[in-house]
C-alpha cells in the first residue's frame, strides 16, 4: 500500500483533505499550449471550467504562460492580462471553485490571489523570480490559505531540456527540492504540495524513472502532484500525436496514484477521476 499523506490543505479557509487524491483541471490561456484541445479562449473558459467541475475537478489552473519547450517569452503584464479576467469571470459565475494561477511570477500570482485565486502552482519552484518565496510567506504569515506547488525545474522554459544531466536523477530531484522547501518553511510558508516536474528538464527515460521512484518523495511527507497529461513522454514513447494521448495518460496516472500521488493536474478530468476511484478501490486490498 502506498503512504499517502493525509494532509488537509487550507483553501482561503476551507479545508480540504487530500487523503483521497484530488484532480485539478488545466485551462490555458494561451495560444501556443502543446496541446490543442487545452487552449481555451475567453468566451469559452465557462463552458470548459464548469464542464471540469461537474466532472470531478477539484482545482481549476489557469496558466497564461505557456511553459512547452521552446515556448515564445510573455511578459507579466500580458500574463495578467490573460488570467486575471478568467479568474474573475469562473469566481462570478462558481463561486465554490479552487482557482489555482500557474505562473512563476510573484506579480501575477498577486494579482490571481486578490482576484480569488486559493493556490500558487509554480512550475519553477521559485527559481525564476526571487520574489516569489517571500510572496508565498507573506500570505502565509497573514493567513490567507493560500497553499504552494513546490516544481522542480532546471533552466528556463525556453533552455530547461538542455540541463537534463544529473549525478543520480531521483536524488538530485529530492535534494534540489530540499533546499527549495527549507527556504519557504524559513519564510513561513505551509501548505506546500511537492512536484517532481515530468517533462522539466527531463527525458523521456527519465519520466518513467521518476515515475518508478515516486514513492521516495514521500520522505518530505507532503502531498504530491503529479502532472503527466498528453505530454512528449506519452505520446512521443507510443509514437502518435498529443490529441491521441488521453489512454497513455490516463495509464501513468493510474500508476502515480498507485505510488501515493495526492493530486493528478490533467486536460481531462472525467478520465482522472475515474482512475482515482478505481485505485483507490485496488489500495483498499494492500
Amino acid at each position: 500500500m502506498p503512504k499517502v499523506t493525509k494532509k488537509t490543505l487550507n483553501c482561503r479557509g476551507r479545508l480540504l483533505d487530500l487523503a483521497q487524491p484530488a484532480v485539478m483541471g488545466i485551462l490555458n490561456i494561451t495560444p501556443d499550449s502543446f496541446f490543442t484541445g487545452s487552449r481555451v479562449s475567453l468566451h469559452e473558459t465557462l463552458s470548459r471550467a464548469g464542464q471540469m467541475l461537474t466532472d470531478g475537478a477539484t482545482f481549476l489552473d489557469i496558466g497564461g504562460y505557456s511553459t512547452r519547450p521552446g515556448a515564445a517569452e510573455v511578459s507579466p503584464a500580458q500574463e495578467a492580462d490573460r488570467v486575471i479576467p478568467v479568474i474573475e469571470s469562473i469566481l462570478t459565475n462558481f463561486p465554490d471553485a479552487l482557482v489555482s494561477i500557474d505562473t512563476f511570477r510573484a506579480s501575477v500570482a498577486r494579482q490571481a490571489v486578490a482576484a480569488g485565486a486559493c493556490m500558487i502552482n509554480d512550475v519553477s519552484g521559485g527559481t525564476l523570480d526571487p520574489a516569489m518565496f517571500d510572496t508565498v510567506g507573506e500570505l502565509a504569515r497573514l493567513g490567507m490559505g493560500v497553499p504552494y506547488v513546490l516544481m522542480h525545474m532546471r533552466g528556463t522554459p525556453q533552455t530547461m531540456q538542455l540541463m537534463t544531466t544529473y549525478q543520480q536523477l531521483v536524488l538530485d530531484v529530492i535534494d534540489e527540492l530540499a533546499s527549495q522547501l527549507a527556504r519557504l518553511r524559513t519564510l513561513g510558508a505551509s501548505d506546500i504540495i511537492l512536484d517532481p516536474g515530468f517533462g522539466f528538464a527531463k527525458t523521456p527515460a527519465q519520466n518513467f524513472e521518476l515515475i518508478n521512484s515516486l514513492d521516495s518523495f514521500h520522505i518530505f511527507d507532503e502531498p504530491l502532484l503529479v502532472g503527466l497529461s498528453r505530454k512528449t513522454t506519452v505520446w512521443k514513447t507510443l509514437n502518435i500525436r498529443p490529441e491521441e494521448a488521453l489512454n497513455g495518460t490516463t495509464v501513468l496516472n493510474t500508476a502515480a496514484l498507485l505510488k501515493g500521488a495526492s493530486i493528478l493536474r490533467v486536460h481531462d478530468v472525467r478520465e482522472a477521476v475515474e482512475a482515482v476511484r478505481l485505485t483507490q478501490k485496488i489500495i483498499l486490498f494492500n
